[in-house]
């Protein structure tokens, strides 16, 4: 795929740019770039002062070669877009981020304690200029303008005492050394595009929206509950504790918030009869911003989202843009104030149903609630696919048109949740889609068309089975989430820790190494050191194998002494771990009762007294009936063979079939099942993104 790409001529922009398509070369190896330098105002004036500069001033000519076809996209500073993009285009942030930090710089073996009481400083933001004067009362500040060299030039010339710049530029250019001192983040704040890149294209290009894909994740729509904290459901609680950033509103209990990571961003977006914190379309558009700039987003809604919600306005933009999200229902104001206080709508012999309206129209403006506009509201029912078709009979009895839409969700909510839709009509005449066991819900009127926009993300809506074990499961459903896939966990194998794992462990001061080559081991390892009231401080050193296993151990503070890569021979081993003297050391190998031998037989090469001792025990975890899937991930040799144990391999003949890494691929092809992808990473994390990116462009 052939791509032109705008950028400015600058040795800044120039460096920045190619490091980018670099990095895009490396993710989509059949991505080819061809380079269109071009100008724009801020190259070609370098006169006016950038604080009265219009916010296009470095963006125009390129968006305008976006605009005319001379480029199919370009990339820019993400701090030099606009606020306000313009209508016919489009953007994304690319995630590669250097320091954000605003930086002094001065002259060669100059510091700032040796400057004037009235230095003269050179900026070229407000946002500096404000911040020279609280560290310089008495300065004197002048407009800086030109590329970072020239800017550096007209320092040393003894045009400034002292100029600020921003870090990332100085980086690039490989110019660290002229950095006199850092500005830490909370004296000066900076842009949120300081450090990253943007890439604009013409708006609905559906090559640049694919590609766009891969770098957004799906935004979150969480519904709180009403009232308490107790009624959010797990999953949005679990949302919310891998958020960047949170939009929340007022009609909800803010203990939620406690859940957000503590760099999360929190934005009140409530809204109340009456008084608007925002306007609706205000916040629309922030949750698509958010999203386009790389950042998981969540949108926190009061009760449940989908009543009274205006959920179909928020995610209308996101279809528009095609950025994927993922919506979670909950308990709305009309269960907790009915069921919970005991005047429950439906009671055997007395009420059938109920009817749930606003007297609210648009605008805030109040309407009735007559006969007429109660018959024209959806139509729910309870309990009655069975007798859906005589249902319809009555209704088109009453008057109801033929072409109304109808639809009939079974088992709502599940693994396996299906939506038949069709008319009335059809639905009188008894289809065979509805001979189905699964408990169902008929919903009758203009609702019933109106779904989700069915295919999103790079994953375009697939169901991918997650076989993984509990211990690692969530950060799969996590990752297949933000690629706009259906998660379907599945844990295959139950990992059981071994009874003499406790003895080994009271005796670990015996041991100067533990080895450990899996995260399954390096979990369950310090989860029993911590029951056992093991001092951390005095752990034998720790080796591991792989990314994944390192990433296990980080949040209990542990950092291994060796890593080497996950090098499944002797060979390759015993070149890792030669730097190191294991001669008469004593080593703990820790594993699971499957893995191999290897490690421990490379190790005793190296003349090291090596105890290899099984830590747990994969169990198989049997399932009846495994729903409709298009994807199946293996994160262990373990799950293929439950899965084998308990399904005919010829099923996964037409699914496609990804593998966290080689042993697991080799085991699914010794039981003549084929591989389609291994992950480039042994994680969960880049085992998604493996696959990921196999979705994101059309090969050729």
């Amino acid at each position: 795929m052939n791509l032109r790409v705008g950028t400015r001529a600058s040795a800044l922009a120039l460096i920045q740019t190619r490091d980018a398509l670099r990095r895009l070369r490396e993710l989509f190896p059949q991505l080819n770039f061809e380079e269109v330098l071009l100008e724009t105002p801020g190259d070609r004036d370098l006169e006016s002062d950038l604080r009265q500069a219009p916010s296009d001033f470095f963006t125009r000519d390129l968006d305008d070669a976006v605009r005319n076809k001379v480029v199919n996209l370009a990339i820019h500073s993400a701090k030099d877009l606009p606020t306000e993009v313009a209508d016919d285009l489009d953007w994304f942030w690319l995630p590669w981020c250097e320091d954000q930090r605003d930086a002094w710089v001065l002259a060669a073996g100059g510091t700032l304690s040796e400057l004037p009481a009235d230095p003269v400083i050179g900026v070229s933001s407000d946002r500096r200029a404000e911040y020279a004067v609280r560290r310089f009362p008495a300065a004197r500040l002048h407009s800086v303008r030109g590329s970072i060299v020239q800017r550096l030039e007209q320092l040393d010339h003894g045009y400034f005492d002292a100029v600020i710049m921003a870090g990332a530029a100085i980086i690039r250019l490989g110019l660290c050394d002229r950095v006199t001192e850092w500005i830490p983040r909370g004296e000066l704040d900076v842009p949120p595009g300081q450090g990253y890149l943007a890439v604009t294209f013409a708006k609905n290009d559906e090559r640049m929206c694919a590609l766009r894909r891969y770098f957004v994740k799906a935004v979150r729509f969480v519904s709180a509950g009403v009232g308490s904290a107790d009624y959010c459901t797990c999953g949005g609680i679990s949302d919310l504790q891998a958020a960047d950033i949170c939009l929340y509103d007022v009609l909800m209990d803010d203990a939620l918030l406690k859940h957000l990571p503590a760099k999360a961003e929190r934005i009140f977006v409530g809204k109340r009869c009456g008084a608007h914190s925002l306007q609706q379309s205000s916040i629309t558009k922030m949750i698509a911003d958010y999203a386009r700039a790389g950042r998981r987003v969540v949108r926190l809604k009061g009760g449940d989202a989908g009543l009274f919600g205006r959920l179909a306005e928020e995610t209308a933009l996101l279809d528009e843009l095609d950025i994927p999200y993922h919506v979670r229902a909950g308990v709305s104001a009309l269960a907790v104030a009915t069921t919970a206080t005991g005047m429950l709508l439906t009671r055997r012999g007395v009420s059938r149903g109920f009817c749930a309206l606003t007297p609210r129209a648009a605008e805030g403006e109040v309407t009735g609630i007559a006969f007429e506009t109660r018959a024209a509201l959806p139509l729910v029912l309870f309990m009655s696919i069975k007798v859906a078709p005589s249902m319809a009979q009555q209704l088109l009895a009453e008057g109801w048109a033929e072409s109304t839409p109808a639809a009939v969700v079974f088992n709502a909510g599940g693994d396996d949740q299906r939506v038949v839709s069709l008319s009335l009509a059809e639905l009188q005449d008894e289809p065979p889609e509805l001979k189905d066991s699964a408990p169902g819900l008929l919903v009758i009127g203009s609702a019933a068309k109106s779904l989700f926009k069915q295919k999103r993300g790079v994953l375009q809506s697939r169901r991918v089975l997650l076989t993984c074990s509990e211990g690692i499961i969530e950060k799969a459903v996590r990752a297949v989430i933000d690629c706009g896939g259906v998660p379907i966990a599945m844990p295959m194998i139950q990992l059981r820790p071994c009874e003499q794992t406790a003895a080994r462990l009271a005796a670990l001061r015996d041991y100067e190494w533990v080895a450990l080559t899996s995260p399954a081991s390096a979990r369950i390892f310090m989860h029993a050191v911590l029951d056992a009231g093991v001092d951390l401080r005095q752990l034998p050193r720790i080796m591991t194998c792989g990314a994944g296993t390192c990433a296990a151990l980080a949040p209990f503070g542990i950092r291994p002494d060796i890593t080497p890569p996950m090098i499944y021979s002797a060979a390759g081993l015993i070149d890792a771990l030669q730097d190191t003297n294991f001669e008469g050391v004593r080593v703990l190998r820790l594993r699971s009762e499957i893995a191999g031998t290897l490690l421990a037989d490379v190790l005793r090469e190296l003349g090291a007294q090596v105890d290899d001792v099984i830590l747990y025990r994969n169990h198989h975890v049997e399932y009846q009936k495994i729903p409709d899937f298009d994807i199946v991930f293996f994160a262990s040799a373990s799950a293929v063979e439950s899965f084998t144990a308990q399904h005919n391999p010829g099923t996964l003949a037409d699914k496609y079939v990804l593998a966290i890494g080689e042993p697991t691929s080799d085991y699914l092809e010794e039981r003549g099942i084929r591989c389609d992808c291994v992950a480039e990473r042994a994680t969960v994390e880049g085992a998604i993104d493996t696959l990921a990116r196999r979705f994101t462009l059309p090969s050729g």
